[in-house]
């Protein structure tokens, strides 16, 4: 009986102190989530040249000017130097960001694309809808292997979720505009 006892004591003992650390978790995660930054980072909305959407993974990001400072992967997606913007013939852009996790992840569910949905790109005023064409993962070099076809291209790039040093690159044609 008195094993009993103990045993009893001893597995309330280590609940109630799984509980406390679960208890202590959530509430430093609510904390982190509504404290403000020592430094904010301002960001005019007249710098904002458009947004991304990618209704299948929830996907709505605004994106910046090229020269901007907030066009940067530590911020933001960002819309690489060599791109080439939808209002010009036979353009090229090409968009990378962080995946994996945290609050500049915004290309952590980029593997759960397939060919055939659907990508969105609203700039100036005019929405461009492209269709996945292709997907591939290639070595993480500095560079991109894209055959430039002559349609307009949407080309998305992150890290692989699942290969160390390889990118994860996902190649989208023009389909629609819409104004």
């Amino acid at each position: 009986m008195v094993k009993k006892l103990l045993c009893i004591g001893a597995f309330l003992i280590l609940y109630c102190i799984v509980c406390y650390n679960i208890y202590e978790k959530n509430i430093k995660v609510e904390s982190k989530k509504i404290t403000s930054p020592s430094t904010p980072t301002i960001i005019r909305k007249e710098e904002q040249i458009g947004f991304l959407k990618i209704d299948k993974i929830k996907l709505y990001e605004p994106l910046y000017e090229k020269n901007s400072t907030h066009n940067n992967v530590e911020e933001n997606i960002t819309i690489l130097e060599e791109s080439i913007l939808p209002e010009k013939e036979n353009s090229i852009i090409f968009l990378a960001a962080h995946s994996g996790t945290g609050d500049i992840a915004y290309f952590e569910n980029l593997d759960k694309l397939k060919i055939g949905d659907e990508i969105k790109l609203e700039y100036n005023n005019t929405m461009y809808i492209y269709k996945i064409i292709n997907i591939w993962e290639e070595d993480k070099n500095g560079y991109i292997h894209v055959n430039k076809k002559e349609e307009n291209q949407l080309i998305l790039t992150t890290c692989s979720p699942t290969t160390e040093n390889k990118q994860l690159v996902i190649n989208s044609i023009l389909k629609n505009t819409s104004t």
